[in-house]
This record gives structure tokens, sequence and C-alpha cells, in this order.
């Protein structure tokens, strides 16, 4: 009977962090279930209008490479249309490519898009640390400190908004300073409710938010961040992001993120992982988990 209790006590140690009513109760004690930060300024890695850049440099990216599949989209916005095409032909130039034809474009794999725009890959693998199941790797290039190496996924869910049944059992409930949780299990519950509510906020052609980072092949190669295990050399720290009213609209496709309450008017929190110092090729991405309900 005694090693049974301590068996359940062992147990409830390390689920209770995952538990999302007894964090309601213990926030205050336990500033592991929340990042501390005495001044907000230090929150900030690097400036917003850095994220801001990068996310739409690699947006624009990986849309000029899908670009024979966005007629839809464009045939809405003619002005923006004549801004990718410009890009487009600059493209094709540095690819050697002559032919006028889109449908001759070369089309890249996500992760070579990303390659090609910042000068790195990263992808999901076997983590290099026992029994921490998957991992994400830097599997091509260089990372230089200071850089968003990626993107955690998922359902954005407000103070007080319903997440007790996806609570159960998920370690990828990521809780932001203000409270605000995003959910980035990609199995289940969680899958489906981000499934419903992107497909609930898409207007006509235009997508709002990418649904494929539920998938093995995500559109959108930085929306890894949710497997960056936890370790003590830690390389990267997580970063939030509001992303503004005026991000390009063409470009929202490539968002891993939703809002679960579609009628609150306010801007999408974003999460991302930005490095900590330089990563080489083949190195595993490591963050502290004391940013993160875990």
């Amino acid at each position: 009977a005694v090693a049974m209790l301590r068996e359940l006590r062992r147990r409830w140690g390390s689920y209770k962090y995952r538990f999302v009513p007894w964090l309601a109760l213990n926030l205050r004690r336990q500033r592991r279930t929340l990042r501390y930060v005495p001044e907000s300024s230090q929150d900030k890695i690097i400036a917003d209008e850095d994220v801001f850049k990068t996310l739409l440099k690699t947006f624009k990216a990986l849309f000029i490479n899908d670009f024979s599949r966005q007629a839809d989209i464009l045939a809405l916005l003619p002005e923006v249309k004549c801004q990718y095409l410009e890009l487009l032909t600059v493209e094709q130039k540095r690819s050697k490519v002559n032919s006028c034809n889109h449908q001759d474009q070369h089309v890249f794999t996500p992760e070579e898009v990303l390659f090609n725009t910042l000068g790195f890959s990263v992808s999901r693998d076997q983590s290099s640390l026992v029994s921490a199941g998957t991992g994400v790797f830097v599997t091509k290039g260089f990372v230089p400190k200071g850089t968003v190496v990626s993107m955690y996924p998922g359902t954005v869910y407000r103070k007080h908004e319903p997440i007790f049944f996806q609570s159960l059992g998920n370690p990828f409930i990521f809780r932001c300073i203000d409270g605000v949780l995003i959910d980035g299990n990609d199995k289940g519950l969680s899958r489906s409710v981000y499934r419903s509510c992107s497909r609930r906020d898409q207007l006509g052609p235009f997508q709002m938010s990418d649904e494929s980072w539920l998938t093995a092949t995500p559109q959108n190669p930085l929306a890894v961040g949710q497997y960056v295990n936890n370790c003590s050399h830690a390389n990267v720290c997580y970063q939030e992001f509001d992303v503004p009213g005026h991000f390009p609209v063409e470009l929202k496709q490539y968002l891993p993120n939703i809002v679960y309450s579609h009628d609150i008017e306010s801007h999408l929190r974003c999460v991302v992982l930005v490095t900590l110092r330089d990563i080489k090729q083949g190195e595993e991405l490591f963050s502290n988990y004391y940013t993160v309900v875990s």
C-alpha cells in the first residue's frame, strides 16, 4: 500500500503541471508554470519588428514557391498579384528559369525554401535525449544567435475559455505571460478543435491559418516548435508575438495558430523560438520548460 501511494504521488508530481484546474489554483505559488519577467522589456530577446520581418520573408518565399496554386487568391488581389509576379520573376532569374510559364516553375520542398530564404532548415526526428521521443534538429545550414528558428503552433485560448478536456494528458500546452494558453497537441481532441476553428474562419479562398502542422509534412517548416525538448543547456527560448492587423491576408495561410473564440477583437497570439547562441547543422534545439505547462 505504501509503495502504491508513493507511485501515485510520483505520477501526480509529473502530471499536475498539465492539469489546468490545478494550475489555476497554484499559479501564485508555482512560478514554473508561468514565465517570470521582472520587466516586460526583458521578455524580448529580439524586437517584434525582427520577428515580423522574418515571418514575412519566409511566408512570401513559401507563397512564391507555391505560386501556381494561388490563382483563386490572386484573382481577388490584382495589386498584390503584380507584386508577386515581380518577385517571381526575380526568383526565376536567380534559379535560371527562363520560361514565363508558371507551370514550369521549379517547386522546392518547404524545408528547401526555408534554407534558401534564411540559410537553415529544421525538422522533426528522434531526440538525442533518452526517452524524450520526438525532437527538433537543424538539419542543414547555420543559425546565428538571435534568429527565429521555429514557431509554437496550436489553438489560442484566452482566459476562462474551456480547455479542461484538451488539457488531460496533454504535454503541449504553452502558457503565456498574460495567461493565454496555446494548445500545440496535434492529436486527439486538440487536433479536432484546431481544424474546426480553422475552417470556421476561412473566408472563401483565404485561409486564416495553417492546418498542415497537424500532419507529417507541414507547409510552414517553422511550425515544429512544440516538439522542442527540455534540457538544462537550452539553446533557444520562447518569445511571444502578436500578429499585427496589417499582416498580409494572403500569407495568413502559413500562420500555425488560430483563436478558439472568433468573436474576440484582438491580435492573434503567436509564440516563436529564438536562438540564444549560434547553432550548427546537426544540433538539436533545446528549450527550458519554465515557460511551458509540462
